[in-house]
């Protein structure tokens, strides 16, 4: 044990559960809940003190794009899978430039990453963006919390920190609403192509989405979440996609308005958040659910197609299955493990959703075929045009 009673040895801190060195010094770090519970940990990337929501993620792999998904703006996320960082970081797997997420929660971080695209450990790159994580503690135990009193508020916080003090001011901390805006681009820009027109509205998206379609040859047109519908109808799409994104839903002020105004006009799909902003502009209703869906293992039934896919997932809030019934919408996707709302079609316009991500990144590619059910819904919808 060092002087500092901040920092500690690694050689002397088995019950932290990290492999032992006398190569470093880190710093002893906490993690404190809304709910009083408190884990002690180390410390990596930046030394400041981070408060967020606190999730769970049961993804054996695909840290990076994790952490770089808008999705998990003002979230604190802990790893279920106990090793974390041991393929490093490379330079092709982002899911953005600029990270969102508040902090992360690791059992064992890997300081040696070993992979043939590795660029730098997960603590340098933390320590780039400026973001906090804690290591060593019992992530088994911590997710067993969520499960049991569902998503909370934490903070991870230097050693000395008062328990109580941390634990009042969590109680009475009122996080943003506005992360959608936060994340969203300001200036539209494209990503050229010779097929399809397709105007991606950023609510968060993921550089997987633009990946996808330009893999099909799409003239893709990303603009921001407050674009209008009669600014989007001026440049001519033959498409419209609707992109994931943080937070609730119903915060996202003006997004019915934008889809009600673009129904019937032009062909959309929605990805996760695009999937319940579809839900609330025809009149359904969204609820928060206990502890949400984040990995990428989860079993979900296409009712039309009876097929089963493994999905990637990340959401806190569902469309209210009975809210569906005076509404112009069908179900077409259920979640196998708690049969929640997987995906939604409009009975008269052509619109489709899905809560999933059939984008992966990271994950199965399972449902990687929506986009090309996009592509045709696009011809379809030109083919009639014409003969009209």
């Amino acid at each position: 044990m060092t002087d500092d009673k901040n920092e500690i040895n690694i050689s002397e801190t088995s019950d932290f559960g990290l492999p032992s060195s006398d190569l470093k010094v880190k710093m002893k770090k906490k993690l404190i809940l809304e709910s009083g519970e408190v884990f002690n940990g180390v410390g990596f990337g930046a030394e400041q003190e981070t408060a967020g929501e606190v999730v769970f993620n049961t993804g054996m792999t695909g840290y990076q794009e994790l952490i770089s998904d808008p999705s998990y703006c003002g979230q604190i996320v802990c790893m279920t899978y106990p090793l974390i960082g041991n393929y490093g970081i490379n330079r092709d797997d982002y899911e953005s430039i600029e990270p969102a997420i508040k902090g992360l929660i690791v059992k064992e971080l890997c300081d040696l990453p070993s992979n043939f695209r590795t660029q730098m450990t997960l603590d340098e790159l933390f320590k780039k963006k400026n973001l906090s994580g804690i290591s060593g503690i019992d992530t088994r135990r911590l997710t067993r919390i969520l499960r049991n009193k569902g998503v909370v508020k934490g903070k991870i916080v230097n050693a000395e920190t008062d328990d109580n003090q941390t634990v009042e001011e969590l109680k009475k901390t009122t996080f943003p609403i506005d992360q959608v805006e936060s994340v969203s681009t300001k200036t539209s820009y494209a990503s050229p192509g010779r097929g399809f027109k397709v105007v991606l509205v950023d609510f968060g998206s993921k550089l997987g989405i633009i990946r996808e379609l330009s893999q099909r040859n799409c003239d893709i047109i990303v603009v921001s979440q407050d674009t209008t519908a009669e600014e989007i109808l001026l440049m001519d799409p033959d498409g419209i996609m609707l992109s994931n994104g943080p937070g609730d839903p119903e915060d996202v002020k003006g997004a019915s308005e934008l889809i009600n105004g673009l129904l019937g006009k032009v062909p959309i799909f929605g990805i996760c958040l695009g999937h319940q902003l579809i839900g609330l502009a025809c009149g359904a209703k969204t609820y928060k659910l206990k502890f949400g869906h984040r990995g990428g293992n989860h079993p979900v039934l296409d009712l039309e197609k009876n097929k089963v896919a493994i999905t990637s997932q990340n959401h806190g809030y569902a469309i209210d299955q009975e809210s569906l019934k005076d509404t112009d919408l069908i179900e077409t996707h259920i979640a196998l493990n708690d049969r929640t709302n997987e995906g939604l079609k409009h009975k008269i316009h052509p619109c489709f959703s899905v809560q999933y991500h059939p984008e992966a990144s990271p994950g199965p590619e399972d449902a990687n075929y929506l986009f090309d059910d996009f592509i045709e819904l696009m011809e379809e919808f030109k083919s009639n045009q014409v003969k009209k």
